[in-house]
């Protein structure tokens, strides 16, 4: 190519190294150059520009759906030309059709598949026009280099394991409802699970809501999943032939469950190591059965042990067996997903004097999921202001408090819990206090009785990029109350299993790689919550899945390293998928279909399920309004 690190892609500086991040262009980058929906990266001059639009070109047409004519067919026209070109046999006005036909393509297409041909078409022809007409003129044949694709679509890019959203979808609208829960579980193992209580980044990031509203990506996940189980189809799970080797994972919940069920899928057997009684972990033991039934998680876990998955509950790696003795029994490597099982500190005075009615978040909820009420009263006070919380206050309602209260030290727009379950929280008679922080737990005879609090007002933005909390002198106050829940976040125990603390972060974390997720310790390697702090369901679950692969490659070549596909793929994903500036000729033309959901005068009396299912016209109906946002982008690959 005439122009080194010619750089027109936005978002892009033109410079990284092998994984992505930010370095100079003689860095040891896998790629030569990269060509996309947004333009052109280029780190090497002799890259031919002439096989790289071949590929980019190749990969669209392998893309199409093939439902609508331009692209079905105007595709494949493209790379016949491309053919003839490279094969020596252009012909005068090949350029001209390319670039009419690509803008045809582009007028005419019904998804971004099509509308996205004709920007890199052109600036090729454009930028590299000398070079493409002495291709023809020349007759010289064009030799295939080597490329790596990634597809990316805005809810893709969003969701940390970069399920296939508008494939599902689709596979909605055409009825086929088993394909479309295969693809899911491509990257998503427990879609019955992810489709109730997501925290939906996919929605968040829905080009669609450009229009009117964003689809509903987890209540259509959800269907899925609730069609197999309801009706008793067998699910599509395909595995490897049986491996000798063997893999230990530590803790049955999303992050373990999911490494487990990707292993599974290669062939290696896995044991399970599980401290409590069912498998799900934080899915089973924090999260109510009001919002996940237990049978969804039961099921989504005999799924993992179809796949030759053992589990053994009862057992606490690190107190009944260590990591080396696992090593010692054959066990060729650990994946460490034990998740952040404790309570943060409200920094309260009297939280820690032992007071009755007095519990943490995470033991309350556990304890609830086990069918106890764990603490008396009528009156409660519950401190903080994410998921946690609300599943507490929430869950007080419906094992008999009458008097629910919420004491947050923000405001409403900072509270990182999903806005759904504040609003359901609302609507079911909880009482919200923002601004406001506990200072002294009031106790009498060993007993709480109420909580002594101050009023706040808020200052700069903290390294979270909220607003930081700030006391008001003089304004405290005191909350009667019969039980207080503090819910203000969790702490990971990683030490307890893996005590050497050069693995470990000064915050009990586990040091792990950020794209293989293998620890400074080659045989082990984490994920989830255990790794990241406190996190989000969809996370843990994609940390599994990226470390079963890392482990297997391990197990199979002898060392761990990042692919290249996944290099892309983490590049693409952080280019700005999403143009939020976009302008539409259009506004408020469907409408969105959500679940149903219970009455609050019923709900909040009963763990019943909240919230409901689409049916079979609406998760349609919903189907058609995805506008298939898919973006493309190839990379020519530096020789190996």
């Amino acid at each position: 190519m005439d122009d080194p690190l010619v750089c027109t892609w936005k978002g892009w500086t033109g410079r990284l190294d092998g994984k992505g991040n930010g370095g100079s262009a003689d860095d040891d980058t896998p790629f030569r150059a990269v060509l996309g929906w947004k333009g052109l990266v280029v780190w090497d001059p002799e890259v031919d520009p002439v096989d790289l639009l071949r590929a980019y070109l190749e990969k669209v047409r392998d893309e199409s759906c093939g439902q609508c004519t331009p692209c079905r067919e105007g595709t494949v026209r493209l790379c016949a030309i491309m053919d003839r070109i490279c094969n020596g046999e252009g012909r005068p006005g090949d350029l001209e059709e390319i670039a009419a036909m690509a803008r045809f393509i582009s007028d005419a297409a019904r998804c971004d598949v099509g509308l996205f041909v004709a920007p890199p078409t052109l600036e090729m022809l454009q930028r590299y026009r000398g070079v493409f007409e002495a291709t023809i003129r020349e007759k010289r044949v064009v030799p295939r280099n080597r490329y790596e694709a990634a597809v990316a679509a805005p809810c893709m890019s969003a969701c940390p394991s970069n399920v296939d959203v508008p494939a599902y979808v689709e596979a909605i609208r055409l009825n086929k409802l088993a394909e479309g829960l295969a693809v899911v579980r491509r990257d998503c193992p427990m879609p019955g699970t992810i489709g109730r209580v997501c925290v939906r980044p996919c929605e968040a990031n829905c080009r669609r809501a450009l229009v009117d509203a964003p689809i509903s990506i987890r209540a259509l996940k959800r269907y899925l999943a609730d069609h197999e189980m309801h009706t008793g189809a067998a699910p599509k799970l395909e595995a490897a032939p049986p491996r000798e080797d063997r893999v230990a994972v530590v803790g049955a919940g999303p992050a373990g469950l999911s490494c487990a069920f990707y292993l599974g899928q290669r062939g290696y057997r896995t044991t399970i190591f599980e401290a409590q009684e069912k498998a799900g972990g934080m899915a089973s033991f924090g999260i109510p059965s009001y919002r996940l039934p237990r049978d969804v998680i039961a099921y989504e876990a005999s799924l993992v042990e179809q796949l030759g998955a053992e589990i053994r509950y009862g057992v606490r790696v690190g107190e009944d067996i260590s990591i080396e003795e696992l090593g010692q029994q054959g066990y060729r490597a650990v994946f460490l997903g034990v998740g952040a099982p404790e309570s943060s500190k409200m920094r309260c005075e009297g939280e820690d004097a032992g007071y009755e009615c007095f519990m943490p978040g995470v033991h309350f909820l556990a304890e609830v999921a086990r069918g106890r009420r764990p603490i008396e009263g009528e009156k409660l006070v519950v401190v903080g202001g994410g998921n946690v919380a609300m599943d507490c206050v929430r869950s007080a309602l419906r094992i008999g408090f009458k008097d629910v209260n919420l004491l947050y030290r923000r405001t409403e727009a900072e509270m990182p819990a999903d806005p759904q379950e504040i609003h359901e929280a609302k609507e079911e008679g909880v009482k919200f206090h923002y601004l406001v922080a506990p200072v002294r737990i009031v106790e009498a005879g060993g007993r709480v009785r109420g909580l002594e609090c101050r009023r706040m007002t808020l200052g700069e933005p903290d390294k979270s990029g909220r607003r930081r909390p700030v006391p008001v002198e003089g304004s405290e106050f005191v909350i009667e109350c019969d039980a207080i829940i503090p819910a203000v976040g969790q702490v990971c125990m990683v030490d307890c299993v893996l005590p050497e603390a050069e693995n470990l972060t000064p915050w009990k974390t586990l040091v792990v790689d950020q794209m293989t997720f293998q620890s400074q310790k080659p045989t082990v390697f984490g994920g989830g919550d255990c790794v990241t702090g406190p996190s989000t369901l969809i996370a843990a679950l994609a940390a599994g899945k990226k470390a079963a692969y890392h482990i297997a490659q391990y197990l199979e070549e002898g060392n761990v390293q990042p692919t290249v596909s996944e290099v892309l793929k983490a590049i693409v994903n952080n280019s700005e998928v999403l143009d939020r500036n976009e302008t539409w000729p259009f506004h408020d033309v469907t409408e969105r279909f959500d679940p149903p959901v219970m009455a609050p005068e019923v709900r909040k009396t009963n763990f019943e399920e909240v919230e409901g299912c689409l049916n079979q016209a609406q998760a349609t109906a919903e189907a058609y309004r995805c506008l298939r946002c898919y973006r493309i982008a190839v990379a020519a690959l530096r020789a190996s």
